[in-house]
């Protein structure tokens, strides 16, 4: 038995691979640092499906752009239960009820549906109005636009393309494993999905970016990092945004991000000032636990990153959902491909009859 599942093997997959030994992460082929920042997240789509889907996905920003403009429909009906519930929570209830037609694909419905569902859920919770998707935009510019209502900078739509492909995939992890557990019992990719956002949803998956920014506003200046480390490893709390469970080296998708960054001049000091906490961190992590490797974690430069653009934090998990569905609805079309229900056994442990 292996609790957590780890390093048990439970399908084969032609869409990423993680080598957490020699802190690598592949997409189909290519090395992560080789296309974050380098090829546009519609192309990663496309490059993820490919394959997979019954129609050529070759015009897949004309796809998305139209396809978003159908989820308004769900986004002014659900509207009135936003500010009673998380983001997430509600983009989910507007996932299962999104209207899914002929004539668009599902893969494409649900993820041209999520950057609609993300930002008018948080401006409906705010109060404000709401904002359609614009079609001459960009997937990441059109997330930029809806949630500030705004023509954003290409700096800033380039920083979220980036994240967004970074995060766009990574193994079987969680949530992933969620939605093709789901996928073999042959339901539908929404529900898949659903089930994936469900999973995420829990902060040891998808819930760490947020509170680096919350360690980094605590320690305040760099100059009182050590001693608000060493109070906080003292006391048996985590920090946020160092250690992973698969990677034993640094998280390849940290230094992709923080290369974003640099390229942000206006926000030269905050990355800075970061860059020193992270040292300090780091320094204190090897001195708390020797025998342990806790390098940087995507979610340290992922929260800089996303609150150099805009991004409220409450917004970190639900847009790591946005990101990541390409990858979701890529294993469900691979699982469906060559199907066989997951069926796991379980250890009994419990009395036995007399």
């Amino acid at each position: 038995m292996s609790p957590g599942l780890d390093d048990v093997v439970v399908a084969e997959t032609t869409l990423s691979h993680v080598d957490g030994a020699a802190g690598e992460l592949i997409l189909r082929g290519r090395r992560m640092e080789d296309v974050a920042g380098r090829i546009p997240f519609e192309d990663v789509v496309v490059d993820l499906w490919s394959g997979f889907t019954k129609e050529p996905v070759t015009s897949i920003r004309d796809q998305l752009a139209a396809a978003s403009l159908q989820a308004m429909k769900v986004v002014h009906q659900l509207a009135p239960l936003a500010p009673n519930l998380e983001v997430i929570e509600w983009m989910r209830a507007c996932l299962d009820a999104l209207p899914i037609n002929n004539s668009t694909s599902e893969p494409v419905a649900i993820l041209a549906a999520m950057p609609v569902f993300l930002a008018n859920g948080f401006r409906a919770k705010q109060g404000m109005t709401l904002v359609s998707p614009n079609p001459q935009h960009s997937f990441a510019e059109s997330i930029l636009a809806m949630l500030h209502d705004a023509s954003p900078g290409s700096h800033e739509v380039e920083s979220l393309d980036r994240y967004l492909v970074t995060i766009c995939d990574h193994g079987l992890n969680a949530s992933t494993f969620t939605a093709r557990v789901i996928a073999s019992t042959q339901s539908d990719m929404r529900s898949a999905i659903s089930g994936a956002i469900g999973a995420l949803k829990g902060p040891l998956h998808g819930g760490a970016p947020g509170p680096v920014l919350d360690m980094i506003e605590a320690i305040g200046k760099p100059d009182k990092a050590d001693a608000w480390i060493a109070k906080e490893l003292a006391a048996g709390r985590r920090l946020m945004g160092f250690g992973h469970r698969v990677y034993r080296v640094r998280d390849p998708r940290a230094d992709i991000l923080k290369e974003g960054l640099a390229k942000m001049a206006s926000h030269s000091d905050k990355i800075i000032h970061a860059m020193a906490i992270e040292k300090a961190a780091l320094k204190a992590l090897k001195k708390h636990k020797p025998d342990r490797t806790l390098d940087t974690n995507v979610e340290f430069y992922t929260a800089i990153l996303l609150d150099s653009i805009g991004i409220d934090r409450s917004l970190f998990t639900p847009l790591f959902a946005v990101g990541r569905t390409a990858g979701w609805t890529a294993h469900v079309m691979e699982q469906t491909a060559s199907n066989k229900l997951i069926r796991p056994q379980s250890l009994y442990v419990g009395p036995t009859p007399a």
